[in-house]
């Protein structure tokens, strides 16, 4: 026999044909009702979902925000809760403590956070009633009550949604209160995630190893949960041993513990090892052409100073996945450097397109602005980067570097002390630093700085660099400088900032034909604006005019906006060579031949076109 729907119109639906009607049921006679939201009995269980003349308006509120109609949820909850407080007997309550909370999640669906908090805050006091309520009546046994315990939302996820709250409000003591209150053991992977990164922003690194490590044991391959251990110096070889089971019970995982051990190298500072590492790892052909990796080894080049490999393996990332935006404020930085500013234009542009709600779109528009010597603009983009991200790097470099120029030291070394705490294995943040304490003479402080980076990274090249730097303040250390800068240049002879380096001690030394070889050998496998402008520098102090005026064109055709190099062109033109005297000596027997006039609109013509060139060469 078919069972048959019956509706409040007394009409019928026959049950689905072939016999499947085991899953049909009769639904229990409707209760009277005395108001127009008493709910009706729910069917005996197994129960599908009821139709919707058989639900309480809680219920369909309930399903609404099931379904995802956050506005559709806001608008009847808030009637209804407004009906409640006029009348408290209408709803149980139960009934009001689910929808305060779809009311909550309705408005922080709407981003309104702080009316959220209020909301979930209310919800979790009403709660509090129903459990003390609960305590007091007991239990009369009535079968109805157990299927609407079961609905009632989680008292935990309400807390983690308030945390969720506090967070977007840059609350973050509030939210680390509100989840330590959640006892250890009701703690769910993503409580304790929320909790570990909190922990670990607020400088309590115990409490956060501890908490990553539960992440782990409940979702061994829960890979942020590792990378996060890994830049609390975790060792490797103990965060690899708390997945070594995933590992050996699931195929084609092998490629785990080569991953961890290359993240372990790159929290380390290790970037040679990393690089090689992942390098191996992405040979491999199930992960070859992995935007991550790719990510990670642009990343890794650029600390180490390999700014060309740097750029490459972001423009494979960048191919493999238009959409990308993890990366690419570096990616701008680099590009801004080399002076490819029309591209750093444009890749703005398209980061925008895909989303202006995080900060990178905004760093590569302030490198753009930086690097045509519009600081103001640059500084208001990176402080807007940092309000969508207070944890990007290049943000706070960016505002940093603007901060500096614009004179603002002491503001600056703040923003640059900010990077160094998020990352301390990254050198241009103790470089903006540095920067920052030699332009204000505190030449001390930077000695301690360039000292306590040298024995922390390790004595590489970038290291040995920037300590030569800060000894070329001072003429009592030039000896120093010139060792380090020596060894630097030993390790790699292709560092740009060592040769730069090297080449001003050259210079002040007047060693200038030594400069000139230092920078022919640079140049020999790459090409750089900075390189070229200096030796045009030198091959000036030599008297090599024609090749100098070529090495300047050079540097601008790389950087437009070199003002040093057009300062350096402009002043060789007023510099009389033999070419220059000849050439007035034949304007002058040409005087009086009749063609006056055209040479004085030829002269006229070339001071149009001179002026010209230098208006471009300022903007």
């Amino acid at each position: 026999m078919e069972a048959v729907w019956r509706t409040p119109a007394g009409g019928g639906v026959r049950g689905p044909p072939g016999g499947a009607i085991s899953e049909w049921r009769r639904p229990a006679a409707p209760v009277s009702p005395r108001s127009p939201f008493a709910s009706r009995s729910p069917p005996v269980p197994p129960a599908p979902r009821l139709p919707a003349a058989s639900m309480s308006v809680v219920e369909h509120v309930r399903e609404m925000a099931a379904a995802g109609l956050h506005s559709n949820v806001r608008l009847l909850s808030g009637l209804l809760l407004t009906m409640s407080g006029n009348n408290p007997e209408l709803f149980s309550p139960s009934q009001k403590y689910q929808l305060l909370v779809y009311h909550a999640d309705s408005l922080f669906h709407d981003k309104e956070y702080r009316n959220a908090v209020s909301k979930y805050t209310m919800a979790l006091q009403q709660k509090k009633a129903l459990s003390k309520t609960s305590k007091v009546r007991p239990s009369t046994g009535n079968a109805a009550s157990t299927p609407q315990s079961q609905c009632l939302p989680s008292e935990i996820e309400v807390k983690y949604k308030m945390a969720e709250c506090y967070t977007m409000l840059k609350q973050d003591k509030d939210a680390i209160a509100i989840l330590d209150g959640i006892p250890s053991r009701q703690r769910t992977p993503k409580i304790n995630m929320m909790l570990a990164n909190l922990y670990k922003k607020a400088g309590q690194e115990r409490s956060s190893v501890t908490s990553y490590k539960e992440v782990l044991r409940q979702c061994p391959l829960a890979l942020d949960a590792i990378l996060g251990l890994l830049s609390l110096s975790v060792k490797g070889a103990e965060v690899a041993s708390m997945t070594i089971n995933i590992i050996q019970s699931i195929p084609n995982l092998d490629w785990l513990s080569m991953w961890i051990k290359a993240y372990a190298f790159v929290h380390t500072g290790d970037n040679t090892r990393a690089i090689n590492t992942i390098c191996s790892l992405e040979k491999k052909s199930l992960l070859r052409d992995n935007v991550d990796l790719l990510g990670s080894l642009a990343d890794l080049y650029f600390r180490a100073g390999d700014n060309k490999n740097s750029i490459l393996k972001f423009e494979q990332a960048q191919m493999l996945d238009p959409y990308l935006i993890k990366g690419m404020d570096v990616y701008g930085y680099l590009l801004a450097r080399e002076g490819r500013l029309e591209d750093v234009e444009n890749l703005g542009c398209r980061l925008f397109n895909i989303s202006d709600q995080h900060a990178e779109p905004w760093v590569v528009s302030g490198c753009h602005s930086f690097y045509s010597k519009r600081y103001s603009r640059a500084l208001y983009l990176g402080a807007k980067a940092i309000q969508l991200n207070s944890n990007s790097v290049q943000a706070l470099l960016l505002k940093g570097a603007a901060l500096r120029n614009m004179g603002r030291v002491q503001e600056a070394i703040i923003h640059f002390r900010e990077a160094i705490r998020l990352a301390p294995c990254r050198l241009d943040c103790y470089e903006g630093l540095i920067e920052c304490y030699l332009a204000s003479n505190s030449i001390r402080e930077a000695m301690v700085m360039a000292n306590n980076v040298y024995k922390t990274l390790g004595a590489n090249a970038q290291t040995l660099t920037l300590l030569a730097t800060v000894c070329l303040e001072e003429p009592v250390t030039q000896e120093k400088a010139k060792t380090l800068l020596d060894k630097a240049l030993m390790q790699r002879p292709d560092y740009i900032k060592a040769v730069v380096k090297k080449a001003e001690l050259l210079s002040r030394e007047q060693k200038y034909e030594d400069g000139i070889a230092l920078l022919r050998n640079a140049l020999a496998n790459q090409s750089d604006c900075v390189l070229h402008r200096i030796l045009g520098d030198f091959l000036v102090a030599v008297n090599e005019y024609q090749e100098a005026m070529d090495q300047y064109s050079i540097a601008l055709s790389l950087d437009p906006n070199d003002q040093k190099s057009l300062e350096g062109m402009q002043k060789m033109e007023k510099e009389e060579s033999p070419t220059d005297a000849t050439q007035e000596e034949d304007v002058d027997d040409m005087e009086g031949s009749g063609e006056e006039g055209d040479l004085e609109g030829s002269d006229s013509e070339a001071a149009q076109w001179a002026d010209q060139e230098q208006w471009f060469g300022m903007q």
